[in-house]
């Protein structure tokens, strides 16, 4: 039978920590606290919920059954631990505390950098965190603060403010053109180096919807991280997309085929219980701006 007692929120931070690196040893070192520490952690949550959460194995510590069933419920309490303390940290009438701030992994590394050096330079007590992630945080559940997202919004509580289209061309760089050449049909694209995804994804199917003659065509460097994909791009390795006012930041990228494009529709939103903190606010603004002088940027410089 369970326990009466209310478990503390520390047992269920333990409890992720050992889920995701699976041993106490592991759990101890990412959390600070001994390993003995950790233990006392497991067992008191395990007679508090009445029910054993891990079984020891070859491979560390494996989550039962029990255990998976309670895994969204902690999530759940960290994400709501990590928003309440973010909200705590802040004033009502200063620029002050912490903001989180989740985008894909480019507009994450490649775009709002100089955004943020800008908006904390005008408030220095303000503190940024970012989650540069293609993995999409739920704002409903506090994950982040303020996202910036390639699709719409469809969730009711959130304020939205559209921001445009961002377009991807095809890209090289001039080392490889002047070891390749350019291709210059679509068709010519099956006889160069690719550079793609290690994986289908529904940006690659769309691809293939869009332009039937590239369904087949084989990469000759592939990637599961979009950075890498760019850093390849930008070592000459092959031919790529690269959103085009980036690439236009490049005088050594060159657009090939602009017949070929594809236009990425852009969101800022936030959870409409936020409109009224001043970090929030001023961050949401800030990152509105300069992603609309991003989008203005809709030109890549080409070459010969």
């Amino acid at each position: 039978m369970a326990s009466s007692s209310e478990p503390s929120w520390d047992f269920y931070r333990t409890f992720l920590a050992v889920l995701e690196h699976g041993s106490l040893s592991a759990a101890a070192r990412e959390l600070g606290l001994t390993q003995p520490t950790i233990g006392r952690h497991i067992d008191a949550l395990e007679q508090s919920v009445g029910a054993e959460l891990f079984t020891r194995s070859q491979q560390g510590l494996l989550p039962t059954d029990a255990a998976l069933v309670l895994k969204p419920y902690a999530e759940t309490l960290a994400s709501t631990t990590a928003a309440l303390l973010r909200a705590a940290s802040g004033s009502r009438d200063k620029v002050s505390g912490t903001v989180r701030i989740s985008a894909s992994e480019v507009i994450g590394t490649e775009v709002l950098p100089p955004i943020l050096a800008r908006l904390q330079a005008r408030y220095p007590d303000l503190i940024v965190e970012l989650s540069a992630s293609d993995t999409v945080e739920d704002l409903l559940q506090r994950e982040a603060d303020i996202a910036v997202r390639m699709i719409a919004p469809a969730q009711e509580a959130l304020l939205a403010r559209h921001i445009g289209i961002i377009s991807l061309g095809l890209f090289a760089h001039r080392t490889y053109i002047e070891r390749y050449g350019k291709p210059t049909t679509i068709e010519e694209l099956h006889r160069h180096k690719l550079i793609g995804f290690d994986r289908q994804t529904a940006y690659i199917r769309m691809m293939q919807k869009r332009y039937p003659m590239l369904e087949g065509t084989s990469f000759s460097f592939r990637s599961d991280h979009s950075i890498a994909l760019h850093n390849a791009l930008r070592a000459g390795i092959g031919i790529g997309f690269l959103q085009i006012p980036l690439a236009g930041r490049d005088l050594n990228l060159v657009q090939l085929l602009p017949e070929i494009e594809v236009q990425i529709d852009t969101w800022i939103v936030m959870h409409e219980n936020l409109k009224t903190s001043p970090r929030c606010r001023v961050t949401f603004d800030a990152l509105v701006t300069g992603l609309l002088d991003y989008t203005k940027e809709n030109s890549a410089r080409n070459g010969s």
